[in-house]
């Protein structure tokens, strides 16, 4: 059992890896996409239609990819002082409770937000500025929020590996 854990702990690691890069990449391009809009704005009169539309999409993008890296890493917020001065068992079955309670919040905002971005698809919903399709930044949410929920469900598996085994996979 505890073979299938680490198993599934390694799998959700090389997931936010990639994850990772493609925050790095979408990054790069809203600074690129910023920085030429600058220049066709003030040098050639001529800015990009739509660029700061589509910024706040790649940032909107950033942000809920982030969460399932965040929720991976355990780099969120949260109230350590408090915890930390419980005994461990109880110490434990308070971060067990807050990875169930991620993913449960993270799964119930999923299940709303599918249709959402169905229905967007369905009608060709497009952005003022940049008609951009609106289900693409929209599915961002249920995306990032699905990845949410798996790094909640790899911190929680990782509590079930035994520590010697657990060294075997890469802890954040």
């Amino acid at each position: 059992m505890t073979a299938v854990l680490a198993g599934f702990v390694r799998v959700v690691d090389a997931i936010m890896r990639v994850v990772r890069a493609a925050i790095a990449v979408l990054l790069v391009v809203s600074v690129l996409l910023n920085f030429a809009n600058v220049i066709g704005r003030k040098f050639l009169s001529a800015p990009i239609i739509g660029a700061e539309e589509v910024m706040n999409f790649l940032m909107v993008s950033v942000v809920f990819l982030g969460a399932g890296v965040v929720a991976y890493e355990g780099t969120h917020i949260n109230m350590e002082i408090v915890i930390d001065r419980f005994p461990p068992r109880v110490r434990d079955a308070f971060r067990a409770l807050a990875q169930v309670a991620a993913i449960g919040i993270a799964v119930t905002i999923v299940t709303l937000g599918i249709p959402i971005v169905r229905h967007l698809m369905q009608f060709d919903e497009r952005s003022q500025a940049a008609n951009v399709p609106l289900f693409i930044p929209q599915a961002m949410v249920p995306i990032g929020l699905t990845l949410l929920a798996i790094g909640a469900l790899a911190r929680l598996a990782m509590m079930f590996i035994p520590r010697d085994e657990s060294t075997a996979v890469t802890k954040p």
